[in-house]
């Protein structure tokens, strides 16, 4: 086991221990818990539950060594340096993504109470999202999507589909705006994975790397009226002992368009003054159930720099062009004639 899977284990070894007596912990002047710091939450523990786990809830030692053996193996192969006489690459399909040194995918899961899960979601039981509703579907359905098939052709204009209509089309994640994801409720991905926190007596800001967005909870508060709404909602928190409570509400589902029924509670755990257990449930009437996970947010030195994407994002322009160009090589092979 490498030094940060024993430095999780040993922290999560004494979770139950340290919330009877947490005297280690940093606290304010007014003696509640001081969360403010780094964390770095990458970690190799996935979202959901591979089905082959069924209900079953933690990893064995070897299960997670071979997790983590696998991982190291992929990232060794992915950084090989490519072959400058290869081919070039067929048209359409997949181009690829960044070069593998600017992804932090984490180098193994995490272990609470001393055991390694198989994943974060803890319910369903099944550690799997909840079926979509009717409604869940119908809204996905209109939704921009977050990428489009790619032919090499503008196959668009003959499905009626509009991707590339103008920057309005793309999800705000590609328009460099807002990622969900990363935001409410926090969790890890692919790179971009610190979180910093500042707090107050009477608010917690919590700036999250990925698309540089700063959360604000108003501590012993009330939420703003319902039609006052942003992209993370209204977040207000309350101190149940050690732990930080944050309801938020009042979200959008994008600029102008309100996304109701939507709640999700946060719970901020310390564990002792090397971290804090992270635990999250989202009521969503897109789902047919409620669901809830947990993670470690371990302390980190790392700092938290501005996220490099520039708010509308400077690629957009040559997305565009390369669509505009091949609705004209499209357009001029119907017509009989040549691009040339």
């Amino acid at each position: 086991m490498n030094k940060k899977n024993m430095l999780l284990a040993g922290l999560t070894l004494s979770v139950s221990a340290s919330f009877d007596v947490l005297s280690e912990i940093p606290r304010t002047a007014s003696g509640k818990p001081n969360f403010t710091g780094n964390y770095d939450i990458s970690s190799l523990t996935p979202f959901q539950r591979p089905v082959k786990y069924g209900d079953q809830l933690f990893l064995s030692l070897d299960e997670a060594k071979e997790m983590e053996k696998a991982a190291a193996k992929s990232r060794r192969d992915n950084s090989q340096n490519s072959d400058p006489d290869r081919d070039a690459p067929p048209l359409g399909g997949d181009v690829g993504a960044y070069n593998d040194f600017w992804f932090e995918w984490g180098k193994d899961g995490f272990a609470i109470d001393g055991k390694f899960r198989t994943s974060i979601l803890t319910d369903p039981a099944n550690g799997r999202m909840p079926g979509l509703t009717d409604e869940g579907k119908a809204r996905r359905a209109a939704e921009p999507r977050f990428a489009w098939q790619n032919k090499g052709e503008a196959w668009w204009l003959e499905s009626g589909d509009t991707p590339y209509d103008g920057p309005e089309t793309f999800v705000l994640g590609v328009r460099c705006i807002y990622q969900p994801t990363a935001s409410v409720p926090m969790l890890p991905l692919p790179y971009n994975n610190l979180k910093t926190i500042v707090q107050t007596e009477d608010h917690v800001m919590i700036n999250i790397e990925w698309m540089h967005w700063a959360r604000i909870v108003r501590i012993d508060s009330e939420h703003l009226e319902p039609e006052i709404r942003s992209l993370s909602g209204d977040s207000i928190g309350w101190w149940e002992e050690d732990t930080l409570v944050v309801e938020t509400t009042n979200f959008l589902a994008s600029p102008g368009i309100p996304r109701d029924g939507v709640r999700v509670v946060e719970h901020f755990s310390p564990i002792d003054e090397k971290g804090l257990l992270y635990r999250f449930t989202i009521e969503d009437p897109d789902y047919s159930s409620s669901y809830t996970g947990e993670l470690l947010w371990p302390k980190t030195d790392q700092r938290n720099y501005e996220y490099a994407c520039h708010e509308g994002n400077y690629a957009m322009g040559n997305t565009l062009r390369g669509a505009r160009l091949l609705e004209k090589e499209w357009r001029l092979k119907e017509s009989g004639l040549s691009n040339e």
